[in-house]
C-alpha cells in the first residue's frame, strides 16, 4: 500500500515567482556559504513495531511512503562547518545520539555544537532502541529487530553527514517565517468536539520557519522548514512521515532536484486536528508546503556567511524519587506499560542503585548570519517558543526533539496544571519523578547565556516566565 501526494496548489506559480524575484546569483569572487546535501532511505525492510503509541497491538503492515534521513552540511566564509541531520523517526534517544555524534566527531572533526540530530517525531516510524521501550508489547524477537535496525540507523546517519560534506558547493542562505494553522492545543481543546468548536483555547505557534539554500545559478539546493505540532495525524500500521513527510514530498516534487528537510518545533502539547486519516495527513502536508513556498516567494532575509555555534548540557533537577513502598503502591490498577516502568524502578532499588534525581539536558544555538536557531532536547511544550521569542525576538527559530528526546519538557504553567505533558509521561521515559518547578528558568537561563555567546541580541533584562500572569 503506497500513496503519492500532489497538492496541485499554486506550486507552478510559486516557482515562477521565486525565479522572478530570486536573490542575485552567488558570485565566486565574493565570500559565500558552502553547502552540501544528502539523503538515505531508512524505511525498514521488514515488519517492525511502530513508535509513539501505547495503543498499538501489532507491528507494521506496510509502507505509505519511504522514510528518510537527510543532511545539510554548511561551511561559512571562514571555513567553520556544521551539519543539520533530520530524519523521519520519533526522535533520537540519548545513547544513540552519543554514538552518532561521537562517530561524526571522529570522522569529520565536528564538535557537539556543530551537529544537530533532529527527529520529525512521526508516530509512524520504527521503534528505536532504548526509547519508550516499556510501552510496546514487543517480544524477544521484536527487540532484536529493534536493536539491529537501530545499529544500522546509527551507521546511516553518520554516512549521510559524510556524503553531504562530500559535495559542497557555493550557495546563498536566506530566512523567513511563513504561517499555517492546523496545529491545535491538545490540552485545552477536546479532539472529539473539534469539528463543532469555533473558539480554540490555549497557546499555539503557527509560524513556519524557513531557511532557503540557493545555488550559484539561483536554483534551489535545499529548504529547511519547521512547525510546532505533534506529527500524529496517523495512528495506523503503516510506515509514513505523517504530515511532515507529505510536506517534504510535495516540496521536492514542486522543486525538482532540491532536498526538503523538516524539523519539529515546540509542539509537545499541539496536535493536528482533526486527524486520523491519510487524506488529512496529505492535506496538512500540502498546507505546510504551501506556507514554505509562500515564504520563499516573499522578500527574505539574506544571511551573511558567518556561522556561530554554541552547545551546553545543563542539569535539570527532578523532585524526590518515590520509595520502594510508594512504587509498590502504584502497581495495582496501573496500565501494563506503566507497570513495566514501575517494576524497572523497583528492580533498580533492589539492586542497590539509587533512582535518578536529575538529567543533563542539551541546549544549542546556531547563528547563521543574523538568523538565530535555538535547539532544545526532549518533547518541549509550545510555551518555550513563546518565551524564547519574547527573550530573543519574534524572528528567532526554535527546534526541539533534537539531540536527545529524553522526556516531555513542561513550562511552569504546564507543570502546575499536571496531566500527561506535565508529568504523567515521566515513567514512560524512564524518569522516576516530575521535574522541579525551576525547569523553565534553568532552560531559559542557558538559552540566554548561549545566545549572548553567539552574538544574538537579548531583548529582555529579566527572564520571561509562565509562572505569573502575562
Amino acid at each position: 500500500m503506497k500513496f503519492i501526494t500532489s497538492c496541485k496548489h499554486y506550486g507552478g506559480l510559486a516557482m515562477i515567482l521565486a525565479a522572478a524575484i530570486t536573490c542575485a546569483s552567488v558570485s565566486s569572487a565574493q565570500p559565500t556559504w558552502q553547502a552540501g546535501v544528502a539523503k538515505i532511505d531508512i524505511t525498514p525492510t521488514e515488519s517492525m513495531w511502530l513508535a509513539g503509541y501505547a495503543a498499538r497491538d501489532k507491528p507494521s503492515e506496510g509502507v505509505l511512503h519511504p522514510l528518510w534521513v537527510k543532511a545539510l552540511a554548511l561551511q561559512d566564509a571562514e571555513g567553520k562547518r556544521a551539519v543539520l541531520i533530520t530524519a523521519d523517526h520519533l526522535g533520537i534517544p540519548k545513547q544513540m545520539s552519543e554514538v552518532i555524534r561521537n562517530r561524526i566527531k571522529e570522522n569529520l572533526g565536528l564538535e557537539r555544537a556543530q551537529i544537530i540530530l533532529s527527529g520529525s517525531h512521526t508516530h509512524s516510524g520504527p521503534v528505536l532502541d532504548d526509547s519508550l521501550m516499556c510501552i510496546y508489547p514487543a517480544g524477544d524477537a521484536d527487540i532484536e529487530k529493534i536493536k539491529k535496525y537501530s545499529r544500522w540507523l546509527e551507521a546511516q546517519t553518520v554516512t549521510v553527514a559524510e556524503q553531504a560534506f562530500s559535495n559542497l558547493t557555493p550557495v546563498q542562505l536566506a530566512s523567513a517565517n511563513g504561517v499555517t494553522r492546523f496545529a491545535v492545543n491538545r490540552r485545552n481543546n477536546k479532539e472529539a468536539e473539534i469539528l463543532s468548536t469555533h473558539e480554540f483555547k490555549g497557546p499555539v505557534d503557527h509560524a513556519v520557519p524557513v531557511i532557503k539554500v540557493s545555488k550559484a545559478d539561483g536554483g534551489l539546493l535545499a529548504v529547511v522548514f519547521g512547525y510546532a505540532c505533534h506529527n500524529t495525524t496517523l495512528c495506523d500500521q503503516f510506515f509514513c512521515g505523517d504530515y511532515a513527510g507529505f510536506a517534504q514530498i510535495e516540496l521536492e516534487t514542486q522543486h525538482p532536484g532540491a532536498t526538503a528537510l523538516f524539523f519539529a518545533g515546540c509542539g509537545a502539547d499541539q496536535n493536528p486536528m482533526p486527524r486520523r486519516t491519510v487524506a488529512l495527513a496529505q492535506q496538512y502536508g500540502c498546507e505546510l508546503a504551501s506556507a514554505v513556498d509562500r515564504a520563499m516567494t516573499d522578500p527574505m532575509q539574506t544571511l551573511d556567511p558567518v556561522f556561530r555555534t554554541e552547545y551546553l548540557e545543563t542539569e535539570l533537577a527532578l523532585e524526590t524519587p518515590p520509595t520502594r513502598e510508594q512504587l509498590e503502591a502504584m502497581l495495582p490498577g496501573a496500565a501494563p506499560y506503566l507497570k513495566k516502568g514501575i517494576e524497572k524502578f523497583i528492580h533498580e532499588l533492589d539492586a542497590g542503585k539509587p533512582l535518578q534525581n536529575s538529567y543533563m539536558y542539551p541546549v544549542q544555538i546556531w547563528k547563521m548570519g543574523a538568523q538565530p536557531l535555538v535547539v532544545l532536547g526532549g518533547e518541549t511544550v509550545v510555551d518555550y517558543t513563546i518565551l524564547i521569542k519574547q527573550l530573543l525576538g519574534r524572528d528567532v527559530f526554535v527546534m526541539t526533539y533534537a539531540n536527545d528526546v529524553c522526556s516531555y519538557i513542561p513550562s511552569v504553567r504546564v507543570l502546575k496544571e499536571g496531566g500527561y505533558e506535565g508529568g504523567g509521561a515521566q515513567i514512560l521515559y524512564g524518569l522516576p519523578s516530575v521535574w522541579k518547578d525551576d525547569v523553565e528558568a534553568r532552560i531559559l537561563t542557558v538559552v540566554r547565556e548561549l545566545a549572548q555567546k553567539a552574538g544574538v541580541e537579548v531583548k529582555l533584562t529579566e527572564l520571561p516566565s509562565t509562572a505569573s500572569p502575562k
